[in-house]
């Protein structure tokens, strides 16, 4: 690995070669740029780190990559706050490619919320536009002592000063840096929720594009660091344009063939809301039920017949799944340029709260997008209050005088803006995410939580889900639906594609509905891993995939040949998904995560109320407990969740332990 001094920075900084990959001069394979830029906030100054192809091959990108930086230059028990975290910001292998669902982007961290790593990616243009300006990654340590922001500008970086862009809504930040950097800039912020210390604070893109759910907006927010902004002209080289140009045609012509992909380009995620209420899985008044009766007030036809304007894309995309709403009448305002609301918030400011008014959540939807806040965990958190006030856990006295209860979008737009604000003593207490609040509280709050490892549950449930349930437990950073496939696309009467999608990783046995069978666990983990690889990867969980997405694996393993020329297989691919998951793991022992912390909340093992298939159903603790012993031998893992010696030496990361 080579340094390198980059003209229009300041004085770059001596880095240390942290892995000798390989001893012969290397020639860089298409696809990367081969730089990677490391920031010292502390110091003010920045480097470029040129990797060797090989290492490319090994880690392909994304979090996989930042792991890699993340274990070498972060000590144990940093400080989630503090100048020792380091943050990556990475794109993969296929970033910048004209191709649909290759413009995406991992940011890591450790965790405020989790102490544990933290993990989140986004889509849009920003990473397009970073892999564009000349840099596959950036590597972020320290702290600046004022505001600045970073400027990525056709292979040249530099620190600015960010005083002016302070407390301002991620909007206001985006005309401003438009006009003083570039028109087409592309922009990822942390917004004023994060410097007021909301926990679950975001990264955002566009306004509307968000690395949420860890608190990495607060991350960045603790270093000092406004906004990374990138604008370039470089597209990345292709091995095989010709052969990536039939790809990228391929898509819109097996679009429509695809039982489940012209809901998505029509209605968005939201799409899935009458479906997951007919299972059993929209989770309803704080997950105590799974069909919520207004279900179809807060549907994806809804919004297409009321306050859609327009669907919008990322880069080079052709499913256009991005949802754009524009509300000028009544109570409740929603600009255009804060996108719209996605299945998981209609779920958490909706069914969670008991509220049918799509206007209203629209108009959440924009608040959390202007303040820079997960719409997941915040939803939730609100949600758990509102069960905490009607349970009277809590009264007036800790909500501020307001009358907290499901199903009144007034007090739930009070309680979200108390939340951004940190307002109040129900702002200053929910801003810091349920499972703190519960603490707080006490009184038997910790009854109505829905947290993994501190990380509010999305809305999936895990008695429709139960393969999921377990990656709830499992997942490094908490409860996440987007880790693995879901329960629905390897049981009975699953679609022949489907099927035979899985069939190339291992799989085939379709399983009872509502169950976790052994084989459920072979699902989750091999599922897993394949989505651990499009994370490394950097590719769209709803464009490549292992069973219902446009493209395939067999379609994944061609693209990347076509981009760089490898000879690549799948289960090559496969094998840096492990790689990924098991240097979180690592990562997370390291910090005193082990089994003691892969556990779901009480609620879930309650018989869950109301109607349809999931009334009356509980999760148990035998059949989870079991769960995890066949999934740890899967991963090859100790009893206590560990990555052993000889599987880190199988998949050549022996350095972490």
């Amino acid at each position: 690995m080579s340094i390198s001094e980059m003209p229009g920075c300041l004085k770059p900084i001596a880095l240390v070669i942290m892995e000798k990959i390989s001893s012969e001069e290397d020639v860089m394979p298409n696809g990367y740029n081969g730089k990677i830029l490391h920031v010292d906030l502390t110091k003010g100054e920045l480097a470029v780190e040129e990797p060797l192809e090989a290492f490319y091959r090994k880690y392909l990108g994304g979090s996989a990559m930042g792991m890699y930086y993340i274990l070498r230059e972060m000590p144990k028990g940093a400080d989630p706050l503090g100048p020792e975290n380091v943050l990556t910001l990475m794109t993969g292998v296929t970033t910048g490619a004209a191709i649909s669902g290759q413009s995406r982007i991992n940011a890591n961290a450790k965790s405020p919320i989790s102490g544990g790593i933290g993990d989140s990616q986004s889509g849009g243009f920003f990473p397009a536009e970073l892999k564009f300006a000349g840099f596959d990654g950036i590597v972020i340590k320290g702290k600046s002592p004022t505001p600045v922001y970073l400027a990525i500008i056709d292979g040249k970086a530099e620190l600015r000063d960010a005083a002016h862009l302070m407390g301002k809504k991620t909007g206001e930040v985006d005309d401003i840096l438009h006009r003083e950097v570039d028109p087409k800039a592309e922009i990822l912020q942390h917004g004023p929720a994060a410097e007021k210390g909301v926990l679950f604070s975001s990264l955002v893109s566009m306004s509307n594009r968000h690395n949420g759910r860890t608190g990495l907006g607060l991350v960045m927010a603790s270093k000092n660091l406004k906004a990374v902004v990138a604008r370039g002209a470089k597209k990345p080289g292709l091995a095989d344009p010709k052969g990536l140009a039939a790809l990228n045609k391929m898509g819109p012509k097996i679009l429509p063939d695809n039982p489940d992909m012209p809901g998505l380009a029509a209605e968005g995620t939201a799409t899935v809301v009458l479906f997951q209420n007919t299972i059993g899985s929209l989770p309803t008044r704080n997950y105590n039920e799974g069909q919520f009766e207004s279900c179809e007030d807060i549907s994806g036809a809804r919004m297409v017949e009321t306050i859609l304007k327009e669907r919008d894309t990322c880069y080079a995309c052709v499913v256009r799944c991005k949802r754009v709403v524009d509300v000028k009448w009544g109570a409740y305002r929603a600009e255009p340029r804060y996108g719209g609301p996605e299945y998981e918030t209609l779920g958490t400011f909706g069914s969670y709260c008991g509220i049918a008014n799509i206007e209203a959540i629209a108009h959440a939807n924009q608040v959390c997008n202007e303040h820079g806040v997960d719409t997941i965990a915040c939803g939730a958190t609100i949600a758990f209050a509102m069960e905490c006030f009607e349970k009277g856990i809590i009264n007036k006295e800790q909500t501020g005088g307001l009358e907290l209860k499901f199903g009144d979008p007034d007090g739930m737009i009070k309680a979200l803006d108390a939340i951004v604000n940190c307002e109040g003593p129900l702002g200053e207490v929910l801003s810091k995410g349920s499972e703190r609040a519960a603490k707080i509280w006490g009184n038997g709050a910790d009854e109505c939580l829905i947290t993994v490892k501190g990380a509010e549950a999305p809305a999936h449930m895990p008695q429709a889900k139960r393969s999921l349930g377990l990656i709830y437990a499992v997942n490094p950073f908490g409860a996440d639906h987007q880790s693995s496939e879901h329960d629905p696309y390897y049981e009975e009467g699953v679609a022949d594609l489907n099927l035979n999608r899985l069939k190339m990783i291992g799989l085939g046995d379709p399983q009872p509905g509502y169950s976790l069978t052994p084989e459920k666990v072979r699902f989750a983990y091999l599922t897993e891993v394949f989505y651990s690889m499009l994370d490394s990867l950097e590719l769209c969980q709803f464009v490549f995939g292992p069973a219902w997405t446009l493209y395939g694996p067999a379609e994944t393993a061609e693209m990347v040949r076509a981009v760089t020329g490898w000879d690549i297989t799948i289960d090559e691919l496969m094998a840096v998904g492990e790689r990924r998951l098991n240097l979180f793991r690592t990562f997370n022992a390291r910090e005193g995560l082990d089994r003691k912390d892969d556990k779901l909340p009480k609620k879930f093992f309650k018989q869950l109320q109301g109607a349809g298939p999931t009334a009356g159903i509980a999760l148990t603790h035998e059949e989870i407990e079991s769960a995890l012993d066949e999934y740890y031998k899967l991963a090859g893992w100790t009893k206590n969740g560990i990555p052993t010696q000889p599987t880190m030496e199988r998949l050549d990361i022996a350095w972490a332990l």
